[in-house]
């Protein structure tokens, strides 16, 4: 193992983008101010054409920034193409739209230090302040105590946007899926999967409130229904791909889901809540969608 800073082990920051080139600015900015800097941080950016000034940024800050620009699409092929290159001993992931706090980094890797090298952290997700009116944060989680999960869970607990966890743990459970995730045809659901595949290889996953970031609050109100429909369709595919090697329980947490989400639907619609209604409708719509799309297609 390499030695980091003050002993703790060598660790990297990544942060995939694409198209989002002043997001992307921000969130390596905010990297490059915590209290603890990494030793290496990595951007795969899969934009249509390279960033000229993402490398200078690094400059003077005692962080070797390594910055990879890809002609390829998908999510999950830049994660895998960032843990590749990456030469920490610790990988800290974040995304482009996400600000992170002062004192993240310290405190995923002492966590990771102190859990071993079994654990994947994940971490607060607090939404920011709407950027423009009607402006939301999707994948958020606020909860004030912490929590471990082991074995199987009808949760989804890893937050991609807030995950860190030894490398070699990326080795033993195995790259992200490159099926699932933004870019493709099934686009969400990546960081589910993987979290599944690491509960079921013997991992823990901690969730720890005081290690948190901010997730931009960029995207317009009229972008929720179709949103919501993209991560129905990933999570279809990623109960169709477990159910069909014969994992029951997925199957079970599936039907629980949709039924849930129908329900929940029906209840608003009742209530007068057209657009939560829409929106629960539209991933129920795309859960069917995605799982019937991976079953044929796979």
């Amino acid at each position: 193992m390499a030695d980091g800073d003050a002993g703790r082990p060598r660790t990297t920051v990544l942060v995939c983008s694409r198209d989002r080139r002043d997001l992307l600015h921000d969130a390596v900015s905010r990297v490059l101010e915590m209290e603890l800097l990494p030793d290496e941080l990595v951007v795969v950016d899969q934009s249509e054409s390279p960033d000229p000034r993402l490398e200078a940024m690094a400059v003077g800050r005692g962080v070797a920034l390594r910055y990879e620009w890809a002609r390829d699409r998908g999510l999950s092929r830049a994660r895998n193409r960032g843990l590749g290159v990456a030469t920490g001993d610790v990988v800290a992931m974040t995304d482009d739209d996400v600000l992170v706090d002062p004192t993240w980094l310290a405190g995923v890797v002492d966590a990771l230090v102190a859990e071993g090298p079994r654990c994947v952290v994940t971490g607060l997700v607090r939404p920011g302040e709407p950027e423009q009116p009607g402006a939301w944060a999707p994948s958020t989680i606020t909860e004030p105590s912490p929590r471990r999960w082991t074995g199987t869970t009808d949760l989804d607990p890893l937050y991609p946007c807030n995950l860190a966890m030894w490398r070699s743990a990326w080795v033993d459970v195995g790259p992200f899926d490159e099926r699932l995730g933004a870019g493709t045809d099934l686009p969400a659901a990546e960081d589910n999967d993987f979290g599944h595949r690491a509960l079921a290889a013997g991992y823990t996953i901690a969730y720890l409130p005081d290690v948190g970031v901010t997730h931009r609050a960029w995207r317009d109100e009229g972008a929720v229904t179709s949103l919501m429909h993209g991560y129905g369709m990933g999570q279809g595919g990623f109960y169709a791909k477990h159910v069909r090697a014969g994992d029951r329980f997925v199957g079970r947490r599936a039907a629980r889901d949709l039924v849930g989400h129908v329900r929940r639907a029906a209840v608003l619609a009742v209530k007068g809540n057209r657009a939560k209604a829409a929106s629960d409708l539209a991933y129920s719509a795309g859960l069917v969608r995605g799982a019937v799309r991976w079953w044929v297609r796979r």
